[in-house]
């Protein structure tokens, strides 16, 4: 080889060094760590799908100050060590945020490896324990057990004198569970039957009769998409009359599909739904349906408005800075008329949890109806 040939490829590697590097600058890193397989699929694929629903239309329209956003997705197989282990990568490839995963079990081991490397972490699990440990970068996409359930038990003593609760055995149903029995404590509603299921259970036979021997006025159903469509089915095989309500789930798009007529009747409080009569709601809907063949469920909004949040809060700032990001979602109230696809008005608190409008829901003829639109519970 001459000399040169030698000085022309070195040349010719430097430029394509810095062609990389400024089509590096001009993009920034987003990562989707979610459940696309095991239990979680359901619930990971359609968040997955409202983030990059939320990647596209950014970056069509220029992307966040001025860099296109570079999102990828990776399989947590609904696995918390996978999850942690795939955070870790994540953090070291120098990613700005991370969103997911979705399972609030998940999200508990995972979220230490996103504060080790000072990278927000959305995520749309909703335990109470998420944000009580103290993570300064670990921020909901959907309300906590929290802020949610307060408005739920407010509704169960309209509804029941005596309640049988139906939980899922993990960090989400223990989480639900565990903060409505205290809540109801005291209260006009005495829980008289106390049921606990295992994710991914099939049969609800055992389940069903110990709710109806309990003879309480109404069932509190708080377990996953399939095995709420399970419950809802073998409530209706058992002839079940008296009220089923939930939170979320038990009246959200998959449990209808799945469930078929069973799920008629159920009622649910929800943070986010694609049934809600706001104009922002409505275009997000069709917008979903148009790109997946499919309608979202709480899960799509919840990844579409939280990458909304990244894009009005980095905008707000001027810069691109994970621990100043983090830093400023501290307190701070967004407005969805100067950031439409937030949709709906939110604040974050100290912790990392959100409030903003929801809903009561029930399903009548095969689709979620809204019945009532419900103020922020810090609403002044």
């Amino acid at each position: 080889m001459t000399k040169r040939m030698t000085l022309k490829l070195v040349a010719a590697a430097a430029i394509l060094g810095v062609a990389g590097m400024a089509q590096a600058q001009q993009t920034i890193k987003i990562a989707n760590i979610v459940e696309l397989s095991g239990p979680g699929t359901t619930a990971g694929t359609v968040f997955k799908n409202g983030v990059e629903l939320a990647v596209k239309e950014i970056n069509d329209n220029g992307g966040i100050l001025g860099k296109k956003i570079e999102n990828y997705t990776v399989d947590t197989q609904t696995n918390p060590g996978v999850a942690k282990g795939l955070t870790q990568k994540a953090v070291d490839d120098g990613v700005f945020a991370i969103f997911g995963p979705v399972y609030s079990g998940s999200i508990m081991v995972s979220m230490a490896e996103s504060k080790r490397g000072e990278v927000p972490n959305f995520t749309g699990g909703e335990a109470a324990s998420i944000t009580a440990q103290g993570n300064p970068y670990v921020f909901r996409t959907a309300f906590g057990q929290s802020t949610s359930f307060p408005k739920l038990a407010k509704f169960i003593n309209t509804k029941a004198k005596t309640l049988a609760v139906i939980y899922v055995n993990n960090d989400f149903g223990k989480g639900g569970r565990d903060t409505l029995a205290k809540l109801l404590d005291g209260s006009p509603t005495k829980v008289v039957a106390d049921i606990s299921t295992d994710a991914g259970q099939v049969d609800f036979s055992a389940a069903v009769l110990k709710a109806k021997q309990s003879n309480a006025d109404a069932i509190f159903a708080y377990t996953n998409e399939e095995e709420s469509a399970r419950l809802l089915r073998e409530l209706k095989k058992q002839g079940y009359k008296k009220p089923v309500l939930g939170e979320t789930v038990l009246t959200s798009q998959k449990v209808i599909e799945l469930a078929g007529d069973a799920a008629n009747g159920a009622i649910a409080h929800v943070g986010l739904t694609a049934d809600a009569p706001q104009a922002g709601v409505k275009k997000f809907d069709a917008a979903f349906q148009k790109e997946y063949g499919s309608r979202s469920d709480h899960n799509g909004l919840k990844g579409y408005i939280g990458m909304y949040t990244v894009k009005a809060v980095t905008e707000k700032m001027g810069k691109f800075d994970s621990k100043a990001f983090a830093a400023a979602m501290k307190n701070i109230n967004l407005s969805a008329k100067t950031n439409p696809g937030l949709l709906l008005d939110i604040s974050y608190d100290e912790n990392g949890d959100l409030d903003r409008e929801s809903y009561l829901t029930k399903v009548v003829n095969g689709k979620q109806v809204v019945s009532e639109i419900l103020p922020p519970v810090n609403k002044k």
